[in-house]
């Protein structure tokens, strides 16, 4: 069981090799939600070539600032939130936390449901208790933490691949509609908005991808943390968004029904437990990530406010916690309302865009990977209690995307006139990454010297 919770992971408490990283992230988006999102290129209106397309481009560009993220992990050995505390201060950094718990307990609850769903199906038992059952697997691989659940997504990496080979087949070959690959004409605006869609789900990862890293040696390369981490988020990503898009072109109805009955049904009647197992294994991927990170995320928080330590004790109440609030939320919650909150927690993802781009442009261009790791525990310390400096980037960044939102939720003024495109994130990329770099550039680290022009220096001065 793991031992730590915010603290750093000290040099002789390291191990593993980056390319576990694969199959954590390949794991966690090998799974129905993924597949759904994916269904949306269609559903919104795009030509199935097209659709594609603006998934591939929107994972391939959102996966670049996820992945980034993977490589602080072994530089650090503290968890992803906790060093957003350097760009916040202490306090600060509890405004970026607030959305992203309620991220968590969002996409745990609607992950329930869908979990729940599944097993209910499969076993026949009551939905409610399947439910509760799936949400309490998830409890304990949250318990054990970090060991457990990187063995844990290995395995389900391996079952998921294989059972989604045959899916992927069963799909393809199939009776398909004439002129299902007929691109037609493009829509720009939907084109954009797609696309987005794709990038924010990658970018949603970020304030967690650091946790699973973190236990790695210090002398990790960043490129193989990058690379891993990009490789299984975004291949697993583009992976399954095409098969929603194909599965919502060649059956809208049935898919949009039901869509774990749909894809379960692909395979033969005689083998459905087997793909009814493959659905829960995938949902049980992402949502232990979403229980471990609300976990992480309640006690970042309560930490700065508090100082407190936490023990097993805490540990385990904090996880319970969560997933009761989740589980209760999955259970209570209507469909209609349900759909509601999903949508209201997309549209939270808008609000993780800025913070992506303060925290990369603080760790690669202002701090040089350089911080004070004692400090980030200490409101007293350098990087204070609130920055104000980053708070106005941060929230000129939430600002600017405001009017180019495009949700079903709410959708900003600005979106009519670009034909429904949604380039929000991208304004909110810029503009928070560029006046964050103003406004902290004159407190930039200098970068270290490559080892060899300082072992030349040390050289040179002893003579």
């Amino acid at each position: 069981m793991e031992q730590r919770a915010l603290e750093f992971v000290p040099a002789d408490e390291r191990y593993g090799r980056p390319r576990s990283l694969f199959t954590v992230w390949f794991a966690a988006n090998m799974q129905i939600t993924t597949i759904v999102t994916g269904a949306l290129g269609v559903v919104l209106g795009l030509p199935l070539p097209w659709a594609i397309l603006a998934l591939v481009v929107g994972n391939l560009f959102g996966g670049v600032f996820m992945a980034l993220h993977s490589a602080q992990g072994p530089k650090l050995g503290i968890p992803q939130m906790i060093q957003s505390r350097a760009q916040f201060g202490v306090l600060g950094a509890v405004l970026p936390l607030l959305l992203v718990i309620l991220m968590y307990i969002g996409f745990f609850a609607s992950s329930s449901v869908l979990g729940g769903a599944a097993l209910a199906a499969w076993t026949g038992l009551p939905r409610t208790a399947c439910v509760i059952a799936v949400a309490a697997v998830c409890v304990v691989l949250a318990l054990y933490g970090y060991r457990l659940i990187h063995q844990v997504e290995r395995w389900i990496s391996l079952v998921s691949a294989l059972g989604f080979v045959y899916l992927t087949y069963r799909l393809l070959s199939a009776p398909h509609p004439a002129g299902l690959w007929h691109a037609g004409s493009l829509d720009v605006g939907t084109f954009l908005l797609v696309v987005s869609i794709a990038a924010t789900w990658q970018i949603t990862y970020a304030p967690y991808v650091a946790d699973y890293s973190r236990y790695l040696p210090e002398r990790t390369s960043s490129a193989a943390a990058f690379l891993w981490t990009y490789a299984g988020s975004v291949g697993a990503s583009i992976w399954m968004m095409a098969f929603g898009c194909v599965a919502a072109a060649v059956a809208p109805k049935a898919f949009g029904a039901d869509s774990v009955a749909y894809v379960v049904g692909l395979a033969p009647g005689s083998v459905s437990g087997v793909f009814f197992l493959v659905i829960v294994l995938g949902v049980l991927a992402v949502n232990v990530l979403n229980l471990y990170g609300a976990f992480m995320s309640t006690t970042t928080t309560l930490g700065a406010v508090l100082r407190i330590r936490v023990g097993q004790g805490l540990r385990a109440g904090f996880i319970l916690g969560a997933a009761a609030v989740g589980t209760a939320l999955a259970l209570l919650a209507q469909a209609d309302f349900l759909s509601t909150f999903e949508n209201f927690i997309l549209l939270l993802t808008y609000f993780l865009v800025p913070w992506t781009a303060v925290n990369l442009v603080d760790f690669y261009l202002i701090r040089h990977e350089q911080y004070d790791i004692p400090a980030l525990f200490d409101p007293n310390g350098c990087y204070g209690r609130v920055n104000w400096r980053t708070m106005a980037a941060y929230l000129i960044g939430v600002a600017v995307e405001v009017p180019f939102v495009s949700t079903s939720f709410y959708t900003g003024p600005m979106v009519a006139k670009l034909g429904g495109a949604d380039i929000s994130w991208i304004l909110g990329l810029l503009v928070s990454a560029a006046l964050y770099y103003v406004l902290m550039r004159p407190f930039a680290i200098p970068r270290p010297a490559p080892e060899g022009a300082r072992s030349e220096d040390r050289l040179q001065s002893r003579a």
